[in-house]
């Protein structure tokens, strides 16, 4: 490791002078902490986030959860609020990972570092989430970019995400073995505005699948994903799985959330 300055904010107003300063905000460190042993990020100050208590927690906001970007994995699954309108995020924040993930890792950490093949990027996109930041709120279809790439600019932090709670939703991811992130994830969400799918760790990046939420505003039905063309030229091929095998996960996994979302 190499020296750099620690800071120990404990209110949002001192974190976000901290990070418009230069300094690099810190939430669960999952990844970053990682990053840094290996030097591919360096950053001259930590801000490390953890006692800012104003970014933690959850509430019931309307017909939304909003949830706080500094709620752990660990007590987003086992939050009675969340278990009770929104149990599908339940679930996926209970298969992240191991225990000691889920009790260091973050909401608003994943949504900002938007790995490939996370899994709350896919919910936030499935259920139409609004992420709330210092300075504005982002639509999830506006804020995931590539891999690795959001919306976000310098200087600004994610406070928190509301999620619109839908009529039925469930998450199914099939696990990479070795490292449990989604070698391919799919979150259904039948939503007011009818059904979202989005899909992680498939391709470079999150997306929604238009033919599978066509088929499904047709008819909310695990057959009907038989139906849909899934093309596999944009999507991952490595020593895990080819695009193909990822093309027929996508319809696998897809049936088994319409399935539990309908249990």
């Amino acid at each position: 490791m190499y020296a750099f300055t620690y800071e120990r904010p404990t209110s949002l107003a001192e974190a976000t002078k901290l990070v418009h300063a230069g300094g690099q905000a810190l939430a669960g460190g999952q990844t970053m902490l990682a990053s840094m042993k290996q030097r591919l990020m360096q950053p001259d100050t930590l801000v490390d986030l953890g006692r800012v208590s104003e970014l933690s927690g959850v509430r019931k906001d309307g017909e939304q959860l909003v949830i706080g970007a500094m709620t752990k994995h660990c007590d987003v699954e086992q939050n009675a609020l969340v278990k009770q309108y929104l149990p599908a995020l339940a679930a996926l924040a209970g298969g992240i990972g191991d225990r000691q993930v889920r009790a260091m890792g973050t909401l608003g950490g994943s949504v900002a570092n938007n790995d490939p093949a996370a899994c709350y990027p896919s919910a936030a996109l499935a259920l139409g989430a609004t992420i709330h930041t210092t300075t504005r709120k982002i639509a999830a279809d506006d804020f995931f970019f590539a891999m690795y790439a959001t919306a976000l600019q310098a200087g600004e932090l994610i406070t928190a995400v509301s999620f619109p709670i839908p009529k039925r939703a469930a998450y199914a991811k099939f696990k990479q073995g070795a490292s449990r992130f989604a070698m391919v994830g799919v979150f259904v969400a039948d939503t007011v505005q009818g059904p979202r799918v989005a899909v992680t760790g498939a391709a470079n990046g999150v997306f929604r699948h238009a033919g599978l939420e066509a088929a499904l505003a047709k008819k909310f039905a695990p057959e009907v994903v038989a139906q849909v063309s899934i093309d596999a030229s944009e999507l991952n091929s490595d020593i895990h799985a080819s695009a193909e095998y990822r093309a027929q996960l996508i319809k696998v996994q897809t049936r088994r959330a319409v399935q539990e979302a309908l249990a």
